[in-house]
């Protein structure tokens, strides 16, 4: 029931504000409450305290004790939203899938699928010696196992 609760109020938090969408929500058994957003354009200090203050000033801790934690998705937890592949464009991520482990550039995404490119050293076709080609695949979301957005340091 608590719960419940605290899931509608979510959802209408986050109805206010469609730019942002739930990343995870949990609620243990000593209802300590967890949600983790991200948004389209990132999430900042404001948008927390505003989905926190909507869950928490609608709840009667006279009636529930409870505390409650909003907080954004940090860069190092992996995409699990397919709205987070979009606001990553451009970025190099680390992908693993049932069959492979790719790491490339994004430069597109769709509803069902993104695109990855990178650039490999093949053998030549003829002669020895390498040659740099580009690279580029379309990965379906379904297929993903794990993917990260790669943090370089220039």
């Amino acid at each position: 029931m608590f719960k419940q609760k605290v899931e509608g109020l979510l959802n209408e938090a986050l109805e206010a504000k469609p730019d942002l969408f739930l990343i995870s929500f949990q609620v243990t058994g000593a209802n300590m409450i967890q949600v983790v957003i991200d948004g389209d354009k990132g999430v900042n200090v404001d948008d927390c305290i505003e989905i926190s203050r909507i869950i928490e000033h609608n709840l009667d801790r006279e009636e529930e004790d409870f505390s409650l934690q909003v907080m954004s998705a940090g860069i190092t937890e992996g995409l699990v939203h397919v709205r987070q592949y979009a606001k990553n464009m451009g970025r190099t991520l680390h992908i693993i899938t049932e069959t492979e482990e790719i790491e490339g550039e994004l430069i597109a995404t769709t509803a069902n699928d993104f695109t990855l490119q990178w650039k490999a050293r093949e053998p030549k076709p003829v002669g020895k010696g390498k040659v740099t080609v580009e690279k580029k695949q379309v990965v379906p979301y379904g297929e993903v196992k794990k993917a990260q957005v790669v943090v370089k340091f220039n």
